[in-house]
């Protein structure tokens, strides 16, 4: 796994209001409830984020990280893999993910992603951009070529073999955050998945934090603060960036 229950993301420096926050019940296009947590900014600044969390699920950290995507304005949900499996809940210590998470497939991720962005955007109308992590990671960058209509995706040390055979299909930027020193993926596969982005002549842009471990974006690694300032730092350039290019 990525984070642990005890595991908090980064603190902004200047962190807004948060509106409201909490748990929800959302309903999939093939009818399955699945759990997700919603963070809505008091002052939103016109984009939609939907997390992907690792293969925990909507365990505290990305609750967490729900509301500091909030803090800075983005009307924010993470959502849960398991409502078909495991049913709604929130993921603790206790849940045995392991026997779950075999049965997640691509295009039931994709349609609970749909159906928390379209929650998102009853508060807020503007564009969609997902971020996810670690297996998350992967999901997220695969739903470039989707037909979601997101307009960009990020993820952090993602797992590029679960997107390397859709490559032709991308059509959203992805941004690509990684770690140096990453356990779960070699710097070779993120090598190779990127000349297979430069083969493809698809929009991306990658950044690798050498000597940082995997799940370094976490308020516990002192010595990895400003890898996660520059993480945030970059993650809001490319969301003001692409989001610019999106008619009003």
């Amino acid at each position: 796994m990525c984070h642990s229950t005890d595991s908090r993301p980064p603190a902004l420096e200047n962190p807004g209001e948060v509106a409201q926050d909490g748990m929800l019940e959302l309903t999939s296009a093939d009818g399955t409830a699945f759990s997700a947590f919603q963070a809505i900014p008091a002052e939103p600044n016109g984009v939609n984020i939907v997390i992907l969390p690792d293969i925990r699920g909507t365990h505290p950290y990305y609750q967490a990280l729900a509301n500091r995507f909030a803090q800075a304005g983005y009307t924010t949900a993470a959502i849960d893999y398991y409502g078909r499996t495991a049913g709604v809940g929130v993921r603790d210590d206790q849940f045995d993910w392991k026997q779950y998470l075999p049965s997640v497939q691509p295009d039931e991720v994709a349609a609970d992603v749909k159906a928390a962005a379209e929650h998102l955007t009853k508060f807020n109308t503007g564009p969609v951009f997902t971020v996810g992590f670690c297996f998350g990671g992967g999901q997220s960058w695969r739903l470039s070529a989707s037909d979601l209509g997101v307009t960009g995706v990020i993820g952090f040390y993602g797992l590029p073999k679960l997107v390397n055979d859709v490559v032709d299909d991308i059509s959203a930027p992805l941004l690509l955050l990684l770690a140096g020193s990453d356990v779960a993926t070699s710097q070779e596969e993120f090598d190779a998945f990127a000349a297979s982005l430069d083969k493809a002549g698809k929009t991306y842009d990658m950044h690798v934090y050498e000597g940082a471990p995997h799940s370094f974006f976490d308020a516990a690694y002192d010595e990895w603060q400003e890898a996660c300032d520059d993480a945030w730092s970059r993650m809001v350039g490319f969301i003001e960036k692409h989001s610019a290019k999106v008619p009003a």
